[in-house]
């Protein structure tokens, strides 16, 4: 899903699509199933970028071989340091996946494609923090993944595709399809 919106609005064709800067984000463990997809996806940039606070995303993304100095790790997202480093990236896209914080206008207002958030449940349905475990806690048969982009409210913001997945599947399933 996530590499059919990376080429969308492109003159691009799907298996030809131009490489362009993106910027991910996350911090548990699971995120880095994300950024896995990213880093072997043959549509993926040649550089990315993450930001969070020290995870294991940061370490992930080291491992990996990405230069400490794109690995950013501010408090708050809007912090004047991480935002004029984050413009002069220029990243066409920002990424995020169980990244927890909502991103303030500033940062949103960087990358010209916008930022997507990657969400595990066919939203509107279990925005927010935990929407694996509380779809399982009321025993629902059906959830998914979201691909969403992110405006100032948590999981609100237009929904792009989504993948519906039968449950029980957990957390690090759904966010690989994405």
């Amino acid at each position: 899903m996530l590499r059919r919106f990376c080429c969308f609005n492109t003159s691009s064709s799907l298996n030809s699509c131009s490489k362009k800067p993106l910027v991910f984000l996350g911090s548990p463990q699971v995120s880095t199933t994300v950024l896995d997809a990213l880093f072997n996806a043959s549509t993926a940039p040649d550089s990315l970028f993450q930001k969070v606070v020290p995870s294991p995303v940061a370490q992930y993304a080291l491992d990996k071989g990405f230069s400490s100095d794109l690995i950013f790790t501010p408090e708050k997202a809007g912090e004047d340091m991480f935002l004029s480093n984050l413009k002069a990236l220029q990243p066409e896209l920002c990424i995020t996946a169980a990244y927890g914080n909502i991103l303030p206008r500033k940062f949103l207002n960087i990358p010209p494609l916008g930022t997507v958030n990657i969400h595990p449940s066919l939203l509107p349905l279990y925005h927010g923090a935990a929407p694996v475990q509380r779809a399982l806690q009321n025993g629902i048969k059906e959830t998914g993944v979201s691909l969403a982009f992110t405006v100032r409210a948590l999981d609100t913001g237009p929904v792009i595709a989504c993948e519906r997945v039968e449950a029980p599947d957990l957390l690090e399933f759904l966010f690989s399809k994405g």
